[in-house]
């Protein structure tokens, strides 16, 4: 009998071997597979971020083979101009005030279209539409509507006997009409992601709710919201990062202006290196801007995975 057993004992890794081999030599495989996505990612992402980060410390102008090196004077230059803390404060408005509005939005869309309505898929192909639309024409379609010149909303107060607006040369105003149009544009994405959430969600627990006698607004706050959980945070970081690096529409409504009072970081950015030829100092600002974006939008995803996990 002991022979019998020690003989099974020996048995045993010749039958597993072969499968161990054949687990390794998948994951070789898949690693290869990896391999094309890896080096585009450094060729494209990577190589040109650690070269921006090089040119922050010279001078170069954009276009000169010859540049010296400055250290961390551009560091220094940038955080003492005031203009940087002007876009920031933009920046951060463009991305956190479109980021709550398409939520909101979104939701109360995802909400009513959940429902059965009649012309339902009409609505839904209507809110999504715009997300089709370059956001660079989206810009100046709407600029046509605020223009101070001919605009659709002043020829409006015109007829009414009201006075013309010049809402884009406002610079209290024109950033909030940005984040407007933003969220005009890309509310229909955060709609089709809780849209899909709600409809993955059982209708079981709502009738269990029903039975308890709780509220629609109990409902939907101890169902709903925590089985939304995962959109949450997927329309959330979208919209942060969306936002945040916001470029076409500012350049279609304001080009900026007036002044620098609706310039983004992305759109000082550009300014910086292709009108005034400061490249040095455009690369600064850009790796700021990585540097603000990749901050918020890791700190709410870690922070929204967390909630996830409670709820």
């Amino acid at each position: 009998m002991n022979e019998l057993v020690q003989k099974e004992k020996l048995s045993v890794p010749t039958t597993v071997q072969p499968k161990q081999k054949l687990n390794k030599n998948k994951e070789s495989s898949l690693w290869w597979m990896y391999l094309p996505a890896i080096l585009a990612v450094t060729a494209f992402i990577i190589y040109p971020f650690l070269s921006g980060i090089k040119i922050t410390f010279t001078n170069w102008n954009g276009f000169s083979q010859n540049y010296d090196w400055v250290g961390l004077d551009q560091y220094r230059r940038m955080f003492s101009d005031p203009t940087t803390w002007l876009v920031v404060k933009n920046t951060l408005l463009y991305g956190i005030g479109s980021t709550i509005l398409q939520n909101v939005i979104g939701l109360g869309y995802a909400l009513l279209l959940n429902q059965s309505i009649k012309m339902k898929t009409l609505t839904r192909t209507i809110v999504y539409l715009p997300v089709i639309i370059s956001p660079l024409i989206m810009g100046y379609i709407w600029y046509f509507f605020f223009a101070y010149q001919g605009g659709a909303l002043n020829d409006a107060f015109n007829f009414f006997g009201f006075n013309s607006v010049n809402a884009l040369g406002n610079p209290d105003l024109n950033p909030w009409i940005i984040v407007f149009v933003n969220t005009f544009q890309f509310v229909g994405i955060a709609m089709i992601i809780y849209l899909a959430g709600l409809q993955s969600i059982s209708k079981d627990y709502y009738e269990a709710a029903q039975i308890d006698g709780a509220s629609a607004w109990k409902q939907f706050k101890n169902i709903t919201l925590p089985l939304l959980a995962p959109s949450i945070t997927i329309n959330i970081v979208l919209n942060v990062i969306g936002g945040l690096k916001l470029f076409d529409v500012i350049v279609a409504l304001t080009g900026g202006g007036p002044g620098n009072a609706s310039q983004s970081m992305s759109t000082f950015m550009y300014d910086l290196y292709f009108k005034r030829q400061d490249a040095g100092y455009a690369a600064t600002q850009g790796v700021f801007m990585a540097f603000i974006i990749l901050i918020i939008s890791i700190g709410a995803l870690i922070y929204l995975k967390r909630k996830e996990v409670e709820a």
